[in-house]
């Protein structure tokens, strides 16, 4: 959900730069159930742009028809979206439709929240009744600070309104040790996920950031000098170096850390392999550290191409992090997402 702000943020960013209004819409309550859930936001613009979706593009357009009324009188306001006459969903979604604008204080901040990997927090209050109302709205909360999305919103006066409250951890971060071409799938596909994508190139390697779409950076220190301090609860290591004695050299130099997932690209064999030769350097390494590898990385789908493999460890990561066993959707009972 963080990389979904944070683009919501940049957009709300360049649109005021270009003199753009925009209203801020927010799920904030759910009867039922529903293709998305309370806390999935977007932006429309004035002139009928948006970026972000609450549905699959079944809600988009009403929403669309009942900002202008916001736009017209400056004036949150709250509707509701009947999924099961209309969509074929179970459910009812309460929104949030409210004038946005943000100061480059906001913006300030909260690009200095990003960047020391910190959770924040959202309020979004409201009164459960359709309609429009002058004290209703969302504020942001970095370091202490509230920041109103709509400068007219009271926060002082929040007594009778009911509140959709939801903290934003750190953006989740994919650290790929390796620069073939199959980092370079993985890194791609890592992108459209909303991750932040870092490669680590051994110094002998000859590659760019250029040569990785999806990266944020590439970075090439030596063995003895990989910093592994932004390597947190939030990140996914995989080593895919398609070398035995660089993942062996990358994985003492990880061998104090705890992220998420490490994945280790390879047969069966060659995993038992590796943690021999780890094994053999450093016999006092801790236990901990080797249950975590997932090797070979990957969820059992079929994948044959570098760009399948991309996907069959991503479904990995994911069902690591929401601690989900992989499962068909249609052996799944009650909600099938989320």
């Amino acid at each position: 959900m963080t990389h979904e702000i944070k683009l919501l943020v940049e957009t709300l960013k360049t649109w005021q730069q270009l003199g753009k209004k925009a209203v801020f819409v927010s799920v904030v309550d759910l009867e039922g159930s529903s293709y998305r859930r309370p806390g999935v936001r977007m932006l429309i613009s004035e002139n009928g742009e948006y970026v972000g979706a609450l549905s699959g593009g079944c809600v988009e357009s009403e929403i669309e028809r009942q900002a202008q009324s916001v736009f017209k009188s400056g004036k949150a306001k709250v509707i509701t979206y009947d999924g099961r006459l209309r969509i074929g969903c179970e459910g009812n979604i309460r929104i949030l439709i409210e004038p946005v604008f943000l100061s480059e204080e906001f913006f300030v901040a909260f690009d200095q929240q990003l960047k020391i990997r910190k959770s924040f927090s959202m309020e979004s209050w409201f009164y459960r009744e359709v309609g429009e109302y002058s004290n209703i709205g969302s504020i942001v909360l970095l370091k202490g600070k509230k920041y109103a999305l709509n400068s007219s919103f009271n926060t002082d006066d929040l007594e009778n309104q009911l509140c959709f409250s939801q903290t934003f951890e750190p953006l989740f971060q994919l650290y790929i040790f390796g620069a073939e071409h199959d980092a370079v799938q993985l890194s791609q596909a890592a992108k459209l996920l909303g991750w932040q994508v870092v490669v680590v190139a051994s110094p002998d390697e000859s590659k760019s950031c250029d040569y990785f779409p999806g990266a944020s950076s590439l970075i090439s220190p030596s063995f003895d000098n990989i910093d592994t301090s932004a390597i947190d609860k939030q990140t996914a290591v995989v080593l895919m170096t398609h070398s035995f004695n660089k993942d062996v050299q990358y994985l003492l130099a990880l061998k104090d850390i705890h992220p998420a997932y490490i994945g280790l690209l390879g047969s069966v064999n060659r995993r038992e392999r590796i943690i021999s030769m780890l094994l053999d350097y450093m016999p006092d390494i801790s236990t901990d550290f080797i249950d975590q590898i997932y090797g070979p990385a990957g969820i059992n789908v079929g994948a044959e191409s570098a760009a399948e493999i991309a996907v069959s460890i991503l479904a990995e990561i994911l069902s690591v992090v929401r601690n989900q066993a992989p499962l068909s959707l249609r052996e799944k009972l009650g909600s099938i997402h989320g």
